[in-house]
């Protein structure tokens, strides 16, 4: 279930890059659509990597979360001006706040299924006294 949150957090981000790029002005636009790429792409490939196997890929998806979140982070002095009327990126925080959100979600659900195997793994070690 944590690889297909991945896989649409990856195409989520890609397609954001995509619908950004359409509404923001040309330098921006650029901008913001070669981060969505990087991000989503790094999320494709850790989602692919889970495939063959699966914590690997998982873990680098959850490195590339954290650094989206922080990133997104940076950001929150911009989407707070945009959000009180001063816009002079245009709805750059806002698509900004959208990789934020999605970031900080595919990070909850991977420290989820991360605790739950750890929690798996300790209950099938054999007792020891």
């Amino acid at each position: 279930m944590v690889r297909f949150s991945i896989f649409i957090a990856a195409a989520a981000i890609i397609g954001l890059g995509v619908i950004g790029m359409n509404q923001l002005d040309k330098d921006n636009g650029m901008a913001f659509l070669l981060g969505a790429l990087t991000l989503g792409g790094g999320f494709l490939i850790c989602g692919l990597f889970s495939l063959k196997m699966q914590w690997h890929g998982i873990v680098g998806a959850g490195v590339l979360a954290l650094l989206g979140l922080g990133r997104g982070i940076l950001n929150l002095p911009g989407i707070a001006q945009f959000f009180s009327g001063d816009r002079p990126r245009g709805s750059a925080p806002a698509f900004e706040l959208a990789t934020l959100i999605i970031c900080a979600y595919l990070l909850l659900r991977i420290w989820q299924a991360w605790t739950r195997e750890l929690i798996r793994r300790r209950m099938e070690e054999p007792f020891e006294e």
